[in-house]
């Protein structure tokens, strides 16, 4: 993103993260609509499918922190925090990319959840995209402080009054996830600026949208694995600021090594190639983890017919069902990046080049 300023309009074309992120949100909502067959869904049900409530962190149901910003309570409420995704998320997705501004929503939405949870002093039950959606607000407020989004004051006024004034109206609205993702956005867009910043003059890395999204998942599952792992194993021996100073510095280096192949004649094409494999590779390891957690053994039937369809074509080949899904991911990946393979096979030295200069001319971000 240039660190001029740019004169948006007030409403912005969404882009491929904002799309996704929807269409995610309806189908995940819309199956909890269909399940309780009207527009609406009950509490039992919501809180099965992943709803947030009072003692998920004290029994490490951490998924919760994920799977309760894509579950909504009724089709109004869906359509309200989808409304605020695409009039927000399009400004903050055109000038942030796809990989930060997916890094910006899920980090407001488990940040709002938490806070969420810390304001509650009796038993809750929450749901809904809208620490996530306030994060994005938070993102751009962030942007505008730091002279990047050229919008008058009064968009910010708005917009933070109106959720404001319903939070405090209506009882039912969780101001704890609104006011934690508000902050967590605001917060995590300042910290990535200055890793702009930071990484202008210390790995001087620059990479191509579709290579930053997905190592940004794949940092994403391999810090899972790594804590689940210290937890697990590790944690009476070992401290964590030491596995997460690790975690750091291996991921630094395999940033810096996608930078030079990306530097040298057809690297994108290989470097798209290698994450093709390594996506297949997380979902073997996946498939592994879930396979050793004896779901099989101790799962109860009786749930939506869909999900204990795939528990039972998963139970009785794990080995056969993972390796197709992880196949299915690399093909995924190629298709998707198809645009990038065929630049990186035509490349003649000209990607390399074009980083460098995109590197030279920014700034932050």
């Amino acid at each position: 993103m240039a660190t001029n300023r740019t004169n948006p309009g007030l409403f912005e074309i969404p882009h491929a993260a904002v799309y996704t992120l929807m269409t995610l949100t309806v189908l995940a909502s819309g199956f909890c609509f269909i399940q309780a067959g009207g527009a609406s869904a009950p509490a039992v049900l919501l809180f099965r499918y992943g709803g947030m409530y009072t003692a998920a962190l004290a029994r490490h149901e951490y998924w919760r922190l994920f799977a309760y910003g894509f579950l909504h309570v009724s089709f109004i409420h869906l359509a309200t925090n989808m409304l605020c995704l695409v009039l927000w998320g399009g400004h903050l997705e055109r000038r942030v990319g796809p990989a930060y501004f997916v890094i910006i929503y899920f980090c407001a939405m488990v940040f709002g959840a938490i806070v969420g949870n810390a304001t509650h002093a009796t038993p809750y039950l929450t749901v809904g995209a809208s620490g996530a959606t306030s994060g994005i607000l938070g993102a751009l407020l962030c942007l505008w402080i730091l002279g990047k989004l050229d919008v008058r004051f009064d968009f910010f006024a708005i917009n933070i009054g109106l959720n404001i004034a319903l939070a405090i109206s209506n009882s039912r609205i969780d101001w704890g996830v609104h006011l934690g993702g508000f902050a967590a956005g605001l917060i995590v867009c300042a910290l990535l600026d200055l890793v702009e910043k930071l990484n202008a003059h210390l790995l001087r890395c620059r990479f191509p949208e579709a290579v930053k999204v997905n190592l940004a998942l794949l940092a994403g599952v391999a810090a899972f694995f790594v804590w689940a792992a210290w937890a697990q194993n590790l944690a009476p021996s070992l401290p964590g600021w030491i596995v997460a100073a690790g975690f750091v510095v291996a991921c630094c280096a395999v940033i810096k090594l996608v930078d030079l192949a990306l530097s040298i004649r057809k690297g994108l094409a290989a470097v798209i190639i290698a994450l093709a494999c390594a996506n297949a590779g997380s979902v073997a390891l996946g498939g592994r983890a879930l396979a050793a957690m004896s779901v099989c053994v101790a799962r109860r039937p009786g749930g939506p017919a869909p999900l204990d369809n795939l528990l039972d074509a998963f139970c009785g080949n794990p080995v056969l069902v993972t390796a197709l899904v992880a196949i299915g991911a690399a093909a995924l990946t190629l298709l998707l990046c198809s645009k990038e393979i065929h630049r990186g096979i035509e490349d003649v030295g000209f990607v390399g080049s074009s980083l460098r200069a995109e590197r030279n001319r920014r700034h932050g971000l």
